[in-house]
């Protein structure tokens, strides 16, 4: 049996089986009463080099830092200038063109979050707020494109990009990731 990764490109559906050395971002949404949740994880396939381990890492580390500014009172700018100062730090960049979003009755709602900027601007966080984060990092340059499928995107260089996403609710004693996974064991 053969894994397989699936886009489309205008109809057409492009499958190739996956190879030791790539990895693969599952996004994945829920909506369970009336309210959803979004969560975005970047596995390794078989064997990956210590760059691509590094970029897996620094983008779940930045998707903490994220987090870890998530307080009433806070900016949502802050949000995303820890993360640009914890990726451009280990010389990695910050895909713009995507941005982490609102969530509750709707999928996407305000306020989006940048995944870089200067902190203290933007709406304040309050009490109750729910929140997607999701820094999306590239091994070389920022820039994506998107293809003809109006779907898939991909790095303008051909880099590699890690996705990482949680939901988190704003609450007055700090973030709640609500969307907690099982820690991975190490090399998996």
């Amino acid at each position: 049996m053969h894994t397989r990764v699936a886009s489309t490109r205008g109809g057409e559906i492009l499958i190739r089986p996956l190879r030791s050395g790539d990895i693969v971002s599952l996004d994945m949404g829920v909506k369970l009463d009336g309210f959803y949740g979004d969560s975005a994880i970047t596995v390794p396939v078989g064997t990956v080099d210590d760059e691509v381990e590094k970029l897996l890492r620094v983008t779940q580390e930045a998707l903490e830092k994220g987090i870890a500014q998530v307080r009433v009172g806070g900016r949502i700018s802050d949000i995303g200038h820890a993360i640009q100062q914890h990726v451009e730090a280990h010389g990695f960049s910050v895909v713009r063109e995507f941005v982490g979003h609102g969530i509750g009755a709707a999928l996407h709602e305000d306020p989006q979050i940048a995944n870089y900027g200067e902190p203290g601007h933007g709406p304040r966080l309050a009490e109750g707020m729910t929140l997607a984060i999701e820094p999306m990092v590239n091994m070389g340059k920022r820039d994506v494109r998107v293809l003809a499928d109006g779907w898939t995107a991909v790095t303008r260089d051909g880099s590699l990009s890690a996705h990482f996403e949680h939901t988190v609710a704003v609450t007055k004693n700090g973030p709640l990731v609500m969307t907690l996974r099982p820690t991975p064991v190490a090399g998996r």
